[in-house]
């Protein structure tokens, strides 16, 4: 399965830990930042599937925040804030959020709305994704190209899975090492590559094709 990655914005400690331990659980990569500031830096260089922003950060009022991203990202933004007046949730949801969750929270409502989120913006609502011969199904974890039977390991299925997702769009490798391993990876190791040359073999060679020097179609 690919690692969706989560940026989480939240000043207290204790909830941005709590909350990445029930990501990271789910299976996702997430990495965290207390400040408006920080939180616009990672999601320029990180790229985050989706954003969990708190709207009262120590150097501004996260509305502010979700607007300046908004104008250059279009991954999805949940607010995870205690303001639960109306107007706080219309004028963050005016600013670009995509949803509003009120706390106290529980773990299992945050998780569905992460995971909703995240299918709404793949655009693959369907377990299934199609990419020229080759059709993938995240459930069953099973890949044919023309209707054969392809048999990957679990990061060649990964990597190709998360390629698939964004389809059209240009990765660069550092994006995919961040999508398949944990934080402390050897980045300068060449296994993306090794990883690449293995599925060209297994698939059409003109399926993933290489952008010098900026990364992967």
């Amino acid at each position: 399965m690919i690692k969706p990655r989560i940026l989480i914005v939240e000043d207290e400690a204790d909830i941005r830990r709590f909350v990445r331990m029930a990501l990271e659980k789910e299976g996702m990569s997430v990495f965290e930042t207390a400040t408006a500031e920080d939180a616009r830096l990672n999601a320029g260089s990180r790229k985050p599937d989706l954003m969990i922003v708190d709207l009262g950060l120590p150097d501004g009022d996260g509305k502010m925040l979700i607007r300046d991203v908004r104008s250059w990202i279009s991954a999805p933004i949940i607010v995870l804030s205690a303001r639960d007046r109306e107007t706080e949730k219309v004028e963050a949801l005016d600013a670009g959020a995509d949803d509003y969750l009120v706390k106290p929270f529980g773990v299992p409502e945050l998780l569905a709305r992460v995971r909703a989120q995240i299918r709404r913006a793949s655009g693959h609502v369907k377990s299934e994704i199609e990419c020229g011969p080759i059709r993938l199904d995240t459930k069953s974890a099973r890949v044919t190209c023309d209707g054969l039977p392809v048999k990957l390991t679990s990061h060649e299925f990964r990597l190709l899975a998360y390629l698939m997702h964004h389809n059209g769009r240009v990765v660069s490798r550092t994006e995919l090492v961040e999508h398949l391993y944990d934080q402390d990876f050897d980045r300068d190791s060449n296994t993306i590559e090794v990883f690449i040359g293995r599925l060209r073999k297994k698939i059409p060679g003109d399926v993933i094709q290489t952008v010098r020097g900026l990364g992967y179609r």
